[in-house]
């Protein structure tokens, strides 16, 4: 079944806010990262630590892929990246990620509220990919 053009549009919109948290100067900034994430967020990391939304908001800068150590550390190189509207309001993208050589595939539920404009990060999980995974 072929998508229809505000499927593509919701994807594509998830995607564009996926990768705004993956820009540094937006991790580094609590309100602008509290913008992309939902209330109710969870994470599970590649770590196996789960995060809610202020645990997150709190430790983004810091993180790996949010410029550690300023705007020379470590950065995402996402690939692969796509995604599919389960539900209205709701879009679940896939992607592979490598930060400072550490493979993962993640995958992240975005959603969009009745009422509101802009998608949100619902839930997201990495799982580290061994070498020759």
């Amino acid at each position: 079944m072929n998508p229809t053009s505000q499927e593509t549009a919701d994807v594509n919109a998830a995607i564009d806010a996926e990768l705004q948290l993956l820009d540094p100067a937006v991790r580094a900034s609590r309100s602008l990262a509290a913008r992309l994430l939902d209330p109710e967020f969870v994470e599970v990391g590649a770590s196996g630590r789960r995060w809610t939304y202020e645990e997150m908001l709190a430790a983004l800068p810091d993180l790996d892929g949010g410029g550690v150590g300023g705007e020379d550390g470590p950065r995402f190189e996402p690939s692969g990246m796509g995604g599919v509207v389960l539900a209205p309001g709701v879009v679940h993208l896939t992607y592979e990620s490598v930060i400072d050589g550490r493979r993962a595939r993640r995958s992240s539920l975005w959603r969009r509220r009745a009422g509101e404009t802009g998608w949100r990060m619902y839930y997201h999980q990495a799982t580290p990919v061994p070498d020759g995974g």
